[in-house]
């Protein structure tokens, strides 16, 4: 079959690119500038700082990206299942074949979308434990060194410093930061941590107390004293702190983490330290106190001392029993002394009369005498036991004579030993050397012991069968 060439056709050819430059031509002038009203799907923040989110209702999705420059400017970060509002403009992505909405700006659908995040997000972090009473810190009573985290600019700091000063002067830090916007949060956790990192005895004092404050706003104002990052900063904080965002109707989380709310900035400075003229006041109060109470106390001591050395004795009616016993001892004295001396006078003149040359020297005699009598008695004891030792030995040696081999040896017997020198017993055992040694009386000689010869087998005989005949 012949083939028909088809007619040219009208149609004009288009390439990719021209097709997909015309597709983002009519999206971008039919819509341009929009504001798109939905639930934010998943959110990726890539490395770059580049955002990509959905948006979407119950039938249809739209992809979005916001560059790095305007997630910077944002307020509020989308997150997931949060209704907002996204203003900017569709276009397409070309590589992709599809289309976006590159976004401006978010803002949250009306407060309701925010504060249901704002629940859900205060039960995450309760769950947690972060909002928990018992990890609450005591403040200390008198603090030497207060650190506060806020705005440098404004009418809040101002406050403080002036009502610390009315109250108690102390030594107060600075650590400026942005109280809103997108830096606030990431501003806010860093100066926390940062106080809390600073060394104890360091250059720079360490702070004994913080205060996180601000003025009062909207709720999108404050809304970066509610980010995850600032709550767990403050919870973890070593340093006791104060939290005062707000006006005292203003309530945000980083009041459930810190350690304290203050109502307002002022009302922080407040509780961080006592009126210095009350402190006086009431130390004054109690030094009057102690005094009273040390003076009535040594009266009181005083009065008991009294009533009790009422019902004491006198010292005199103690004393005198022992002054008189005294006074006779010493007149009864000298009588005494003067007859032990004359006793002992006698006693001496005694002792001295029997001290004459002969009668020492007869001593000395004797004395010899008894000691010569004792030497010569133990000598004769010493020599009677020394016999009877001998005698004891010399028995013992002829037993041994007669009991030793030597002697049976002398009467006809021998010792055979093997090739070890181990006595042999046995004709077995003699039999099973390889050599032997026979001891006799007059000496030692070897021999080889002689082997046996083992009997023959007898060979097997025939059996006798008889004769047939």
């Amino acid at each position: 079959m012949d083939l028909i060439d088809e007619p040219p056709s009208n149609t004009p050819e288009f390439s990719v690119s021209e097709i997909s430059g015309a597709v983002k031509r009519v999206l971008e002038g039919e819509f341009g500038r929009v504001r798109v009203r939905g639930e934010v799907g998943r959110v990726v923040v890539a490395r770059t700082g580049h955002m990509y989110f959905d948006l979407k209702d119950d039938r249809a999705v739209i992809a979005s990206v916001s560059w790095k420059g305007q997630v910077a400017k944002m307020a509020v970060r989308p997150e997931e299942g949060m209704e907002v509002i996204a203003t900017g403009r569709l276009t397409t992505f070309a590589p992709q074949s599809k289309y976006q909405l590159q976004v401006e700006s978010i803002e949250p659908a009306g407060a309701g979308a925010l504060m249901a995040m704002l629940e859900k997000r205060k039960a995450a972090l309760a769950a947690e434990g972060l909002f928990a009473p018992e990890r609450k810190r005591r403040l200390p009573y008198l603090p030497r060194v207060i650190g506060v985290v806020s705005s440098p600019q404004g009418a809040v700091i101002r406050d403080i410093l002036h009502r610390l000063q009315d109250r108690f002067g102390v030594h107060v830090l600075l650590w400026p930061v942005a109280v809103q916007g997108q830096a606030c949060a990431a501003e806010v956790a860093r100066a926390i941590a940062g106080f809390n990192a600073l060394p104890a005895g360091g250059v720079i004092p360490r702070p004994d107390v913080l205060i996180v404050a601000r003025g009062g706003g909207s709720i999108e104002d404050l809304w970066g004293f509610n980010e995850e990052i600032v709550v767990r900063a403050a919870a973890a904080s070593e340093i006791p702190l104060i939290s005062a965002v707000g006006h005292e109707t203003d309530t945000t989380l980083i009041d459930f983490a810190s350690d304290q709310r203050a109502p307002t900035p002022t009302a922080a400075a407040e509780i961080a330290v006592p009126v210095h003229a009350d402190l006086l006041a009431h130390v004054t109060t109690l030094d009057a106190r102690l005094t009273r109470a040390a003076a009535q106390s040594v009266s009181q001591r005083r009065q008991r001392l009294s009533d009790l050395s009422r019902a004491l004795p006198r010292a005199e009616t103690l004393l005198a029993p022992a002054l008189q016993r005294f006074d006779q001892w010493a007149e009864r004295f000298p009588g005494s002394l003067r007859a032990l001396m004359i006793a002992k006078r006698q006693e001496l003149r005694s002792t001295a009369a029997g001290l004459r040359p002969a009668t020492i020297t007869s001593e000395i005699t004797k004395a010899r005498e008894r000691l010569s009598e004792r030497n010569n008695r133990a000598e004769r004891a010493m020599i009677s036991q020394l016999d009877r030792h001998q005698t004891r030995l010399d028995a013992l040696e002829r037993l041994r004579q007669s009991l030793g081999y030597p002697a049976t040896l002398a009467r006809g017997y021998a010792v055979v030993r093997d090739s070890e020198g181990a006595p042999l017993t046995s004709a077995k055992s003699a039999g099973a050397a390889q050599a032997l040694a026979i001891e006799f009386a007059d000496g030692q000689i070897s021999a080889v012991p002689h082997k046996a010869p083992k009997p023959a087998k007898p060979k097997p005989q025939k059996p006798d069968q008889g004769s047939l005949f």
